[in-house]
Order: structure tokens, then C-alpha cells, then sequence
């Protein structure tokens, strides 16, 4: 079956709303946090390790397994869930975003009918249009797909944003018209940047094409924190309330919790595991650098209100020793942590939704959070 959402509550003073996503491999509750397995994995994390944080749904990406391994071998090897083991749902996104940040000339390469760019492998010429993002994710065999959209970077023009939002339209449509896949949800993208009268007009004319669901494009591309909150407000405004709603490419805790505030349902983000990587951690008293001295005898765990298997069994200065001598088991330790952190503030924000309190929940993690930013 493809994915059937249902809306089962809105709280009083915001427009933030519970609600669960009925899958072939479960039933999940929104809101909800996803972890990016950009090349079929979650980097240096096991199925088991996110299970055990709790993980729904996670994401692949179109572009990077078109181009290793393939999506005729995922195809030969039983659709990405076999090929990877993963016994829960997954969203593909339909490569645009890579593929626009590989195009150089934009008034070249971009055209009606797709996008010219070079392979970040090899260099060679590539081609994808929005026929084939889609014939790619069919074969893949994810169960939500996306549609291929034009991603403009930020600031643009009010000219150039209203030719990519009718573009992207055009896109949508040609992309709709072929998918084929009977098991696979494919969701539209709302576009139009920082123009309220584009993202009216991209909304109201994705919705007339009734897809699966709808998400928030072209945020978290350079704009200020108020300009992105205002273009979720637009984005969503004219959306149906019986479809879920996807903020793509947004994973800071207070993004995600002023996201949930406006409606938004489902979120994704790299950033959990790019800044373990780098030594970095999620706390409820803000970011942490393990590159700092002061943790060298730290015995504490990484978060004392956290209950994921990092926290539960590591110190701070253990950490620290793994950072800095450059021991890969930090770098997963810390995403485990962290992935755990942002589902859990989700699982908290349901909570919130169903006690009708969630504008409280935001001033006491703010107020904790950037505690120390003061």
C-alpha cells in the first residue's frame, strides 16, 4: 500500500498537529525527526544502532545511488529495503539538490527539459530530468518518492524565482505522469523562496495535482532564521490537512521545534551526523565541541537527561580522547547521540502537541538551549 496519513490532533494555540503515517512496515507518529542514509547507510551506524535510537523513517538519495551502485543492481538485489536491511519505511529525495549545487552555469545547464551537470566522481557529463528522477526512485522501490524540482539558491530574483516555480510545476507534473510504481507515495515540493505570493501560488498549484503528500522546499539555503520561518508559514498555509508535510533539509533542535509550531510534520537533516563527525554534540544546554580542553576529565555523559547508548555507557572525557586522537568510534558515538537527541525532542514535541502546552515547551528549551550562547 502506499503511505496513509491521519491527522489526530491540533493543539489550541499553535498550529502544530499529531498525527501517525501508516506504512507496510509499521504505523509511525508525527512529529517526526528522520535520519539521512545518503548512500544506503546512515554513516557509521548500523540498522540495529537506529533502531535502537528509535529511527521511522530514513532517507537515500537518488543521485548518489544512481550513480554507485546503481538502481538496476538495487533493483536486481530486491528495491533498496533488501539491499540495505532495513525493515522500516524509507523516503528517496529525488537528487535535485545535489544536482543543482553541480551545475555551474545556471542559465546554461538548467533547461526545460532537465539539468546538465558534471559527476562529483569522475567529472563526466550527466543528464537527469524529472522522468528519470522518478524512473530511478521506482526502481529503487523506496515507499515515498520525490518529485524533481528546481532548488534556487538564496537570494534570487522575483523574475528568476517565478520562472523556477513554474518550472518546477511543469516538473511536477511530467514527473507525476510517469511514476508507476503502485506501492510508492510520491510527494510534491512546494517552492518560491521568500515571495508570499509565489508560495500561494506553487502550493495552490501542486495541491490541484493531488499528491501523496507535500513538502517545503528551498529553505536552509542562506536566508536568516525569520525569513525561513515566514517561508514555512507561506509553504504550508494552503496545504490539505488530511497529507503530510515535509521540511526538507532542516535538523537544528530549535528549526525543528519552530517547524512543528507551523504545521510541519516530518523533518531530515545530515547535520546530526556531519558535526559527530566533527567532534560536535546536540545537549539541552546547546552545542558541544569535544575539541575543548575543559572535557578532558569530564566524567559526565554527553547529556544527563538523554537515555541513548552513548550517554548511557560513555563519559565526556572518554569522548574527548576519541576526538581528538582521531578514533573513529567518536565520530559514531556522537552520532548515535545525536540522531537519539533529535528524535527525542520530536517524541517530546507529541507530547507537548497532546497536552496543548507546546509554545511553553519552546521558552524552556530555548531558555535551556542558548543558555550557553549568553
Amino acid at each position: 500500500m502506499k503511505i496513509k496519513y491521519n491527522l489526530l490532533q491540533k493543539e489550541n494555540n499553535t498550529n502544530a498537529r499529531l498525527g501517525t503515517i501508516e506504512t507496510n512496515y509499521g504505523t509511525y507518529e508525527t512529529p517526526m525527526f528522520m535520519p539521512v542514509g545518503t548512500k544506503a547507510t546512515v554513516k557509521s551506524l548500523s540498522n540495529e544502532e537506529l533502531k535502537e535510537c528509535n529511527s521511522g523513517i530514513i532517507l537515500s538519495n537518488t543521485y548518489h545511488l544512481w550513480l554507485r551502485p546503481g538502481e538496476d543492481i538495487i533493483a536486481k538485489c530486491g528495491g533498496l529495503h533488501k539491499f540495505m536491511n532495513w525493515s522500516g519505511p524509507i523516503l528517496t529525495d529525488s537528487g535535485g539538490f545535489q544536482v543543482f549545487s553541480l551545475a555551474k552555469n545556471k542559465e546554461k545547464d538548467i533547461t526545460e527539459e532537465g539539468v546538465h551537470f558534471k559527476s562529483h566522481i569522475d567529472g563526466s557529463k550527466l543528464f537527469l530530468t524529472p522522468e528519470k528522477s522518478i524512473e530511478i526512485q521506482n526502481k529503487l522501490d523506496s515507499d515515498i518518492a520525490m518529485s524533481f524540482d528546481e532548488c534556487p539558491p538564496f537570494p534570487v530574483s522575483y523574475d528568476y524565482m517565478k520562472k523556477s516555480v513554474e518550472r518546477t510545476l511543469r516538473w511536477a507534473a511530467r514527473g507525476k505522469k510517469v511514476h508507476n510504481n503502485p506501492n510508492q507515495a510520491l510527494f510534491g515540493i512546494v517552492q518560491g523562496g521568500e515571495f508570499t505570493d509565489l508560495r500561494e501560488y506553487s502550493c495552490k498549484e501542486t495541491v490541484k495535482m493531488d499528491f501523496d503528500g507535500y513538502s517545503i522546499g528551498g529553505t536552509s539555503v542562506g536566508e536568516d532564521k525569520p525569513t525561513m520561518y515566514k517561508m514555512v508559514e507561506d509553504g504550508v498555509r494552503y496545504l490539505p490537512e488530511d497529507k503530510v508535510r515535509y521540511l526538507m533539509g532542516v535538523g537544528d533542535p530549535i528549526d525543528i521545534i519552530e517547524g512543528v509550531i507551523r504545521g510541519i510534520d516530518i523533518f531530515d537533516c545530515v547535520l546530526p551526523t556531519r558535526i559527530a563527525r566533527h567532534g560536535q554534540a546536540f545537549t539541552r544546554y546547546g552545542k558541544i565541541n569535544f575539541n575543548n580542553a575543559k572535557f578532558k576529565e569530564d566524567l559526565t555523559p554527553v547529556d544527563e537527561e538523554c537515555d541513548c547508548y552513548t550517554c548511557k555507557n560513555y563519559t565526556k572525557a572518554y569522548i574527548r580522547h576519541l576526538i581528538t586522537t582521531g578514533e573513529m568510534l567518536g565520530g559514531r558515538l556522537l552520532s548515535i547521540h545525536n540522531i537519539r537527541f533529535l528524535i527525542k525532542l520530536t517524541e517530546e514535541l507529541r507530547e507537548a502537541i497532546k497536552n496543548n502546552n507546546i509554545l511553553e515547551y519552546r521558552e524552556k528549551f530555548i531558555e535551556k538551549y542558548e543558555r550557553n550562547n549568553k
